[in-house]
C-alpha cells in the first residue's frame, strides 16, 4: 500500500512538471526578486519614500495620488514593463512635464527624487521599495 501511495505521488509529480502545472496554467508565476530587492533596501526605501517628496504625489505607500499614479499595481504610465532597472531608471532621468503621458497630472517628476536630491544608494533603496509595492 506504501509502495502504491508512492509512485502515485511520483506519477503525478511527473505529470505536473510534463504538462507545466502552474506556469501556463492560469496561475500567474511570481517574478524572481531582482539581487538589488534587499530588506535592508526596502526598509530604507519605504522611509525615503512614504517620508519624503514621493508621497506627496504618489500617496502614502504608493496608492497613487492626483498628481501622481498609484505604484502598487501593474499599470505603468511611463514604463513598459515595470522591472526593477526601469524604475530605477526613471527615479535617475525622472519625467520633465512635456514627457508625462497621463496629461490629467501636470507636474513632473523631478530627477533624483527633485528636492530630496537622493544619491545612488538612495535611488536604489526607492526602486526597490517601489519595485516590491507592485510585484506582491
Amino acid at each position: 500500500m506504501r509502495i502504491l501511495a508512492a509512485l502515485s505521488v511520483l506519477l503525478l509529480a511527473a505529470a505536473c512538471r510534463s504538462t507545466g502545472a502552474g506556469a501556463g496554467s492560469g496561475v500567474a508565476a511570481k517574478p524572481a526578486v531582482p539581487t538589488e530587492v534587499t530588506p535592508a533596501r526596502v526598509a530604507l526605501g519605504d522611509s525615503l519614500f512614504n517620508n519624503g517628496g514621493c508621497m506627496r504625489c504618489h500617496g502614502a505607500k504608493g496608492v497613487g495620488a492626483q498628481n501622481g499614479p498609484a505604484l502598487n499595481d501593474n499599470v505603468w504610465d511611463q514604463l513598459a514593463t515595470g522591472s526593477y532597472e526601469e524604475i530605477r531608471a526613471l527615479i535617475v532621468s525622472g519625467v520633465p512635464k512635456e514627457k508625462i503621458k497621463v496629461t490629467t497630472r501636470p507636474n513632473a517628476m523631478g530627477a533624483r527624487g527633485g528636492r530630496m536630491n537622493l544619491n545612488d544608494e538612495q535611488i536604489s533603496a526607492v526602486a526597490a521599495y517601489v519595485w516590491t509595492l507592485s510585484h506582491k
